[in-house]
């Protein structure tokens, strides 16, 4: 199997290469009926992030130990304590390198609407430097935890 994606027990997929509109046999784009003449809903992804499929496997780590420190926080733990800081110290780099992704992908995703529709790309945009905001916000955070 020559997709990197592909781990055993997987069915196997035949997949399709992305097409440029109006690719299908020197016609317009191949859409059902009932969305022709709409603009179009989506863009193809042609390079994906390397941790894409990890996303989940680096967020939900970091979600779950963020929960620990929060709740031990509102329980009247120190924000100085062993628990607190342990909790930081693990879930803050993960939660870094999977929204760092994660800007990426919006980043590229705005950069390919932007031929196709404009507004579209601006709007993606808007999310990456809200995402560098909240990414900020978080290194900042993590900062103030771990110099308590």
């Amino acid at each position: 199997m020559e997709d990197e994606r592909h781990e055993p027990g997987m069915p196997v997929l035949d997949r399709q290469a992305a097409r440029a509109p109006g690719a299908a046999a020197g016609r317009g784009p191949v859409v059902p009926p009932s969305l022709a003449g709409l603009p179009p809903r989506s863009v193809p992804e042609t390079r994906p992030t390397p941790l894409q499929k990890h996303y989940v496997l680096l967020s939900a780590p970091a979600l779950v130990l963020g929960a620990i420190a929060i709740t031990a926080l509102e329980l009247g733990v120190p924000l100085d304590s062993p628990l607190v800081k342990g909790c930081v110290l693990v879930a803050a780099p993960l939660l870094a390198v999977a929204n760092a992704d994660a800007i990426v992908r919006i980043w590229r995703s705005a950069w390919a609407w932007m031929p196709v529709d404009r507004g579209k790309g601006l709007f993606r945009l808007a999310w990456v430097a809200a995402g560098l905001l909240l990414y900020a916000l978080l290194l900042g955070a993590a900062w103030l935890v771990l110099a308590a």
